[in-house]
């Protein structure tokens, strides 16, 4: 089954180094998430390296592993959620002196089915999760953007 690419992008008042410090603290993803409750990294933050999420939407909980598939300082971080084959990225650029951050959601291999039944069954069907998440990714962008420009 495929499945759209959802994308948010925000325009930062702030070098690329300084924003790239935060998105590449995944310790720090629940501060501008709204849905995830905690990211462990094991290790050093490098491909292969893998991680340990909670997350949670209203009453659900939730336990997810990722495979960090992609670390190119300052430009892009990319981690692959194992249990639905969904890629998120976060790109950045330097723009007018400050940089613009582009967060995506692929999934180049489909999204496995028994994700699809789970989003269906719990969290009111996969079209309305999908707005949900793009209004989490701008949320998410939002506070990487008030935090990186409070200095």
């Amino acid at each position: 089954m495929g499945a759209p690419l959802l994308q948010a992008e925000i325009q930062i008042d702030a070098p690329v180094a300084k924003v790239w410090e935060l998105v590449s603290d995944l310790r720090r993803m629940p501060e501008w998430s709204p849905q995830c409750r905690a990211m462990k990294v094991f290790g050093p933050l490098r491909a292969g390296a893998r991680t340990i999420n909670f997350n949670r939407r209203g009453l659900l909980f939730w336990p997810t592993t990722c495979t960090i598939v992609e670390v190119d300082p300052e430009r892009r971080l990319t981690f692959r959620v194992d249990a639905n084959g969904t890629e998120w990225s976060y790109e950045l650029e330097p723009v007018d002196g400050g940089t613009r951050v582009v967060e995506s959601r692929r999934a180049p291999n489909g999204i496995k089915k028994v994700s699809t039944v789970l989003v269906n069954a719990a969290m009111g069907g996969v079209p309305s999760f999908e707005v949900e998440l793009v209004d989490g990714m701008n949320e998410s962008l939002s506070r990487i953007k008030e935090t990186a420009e409070r200095g």
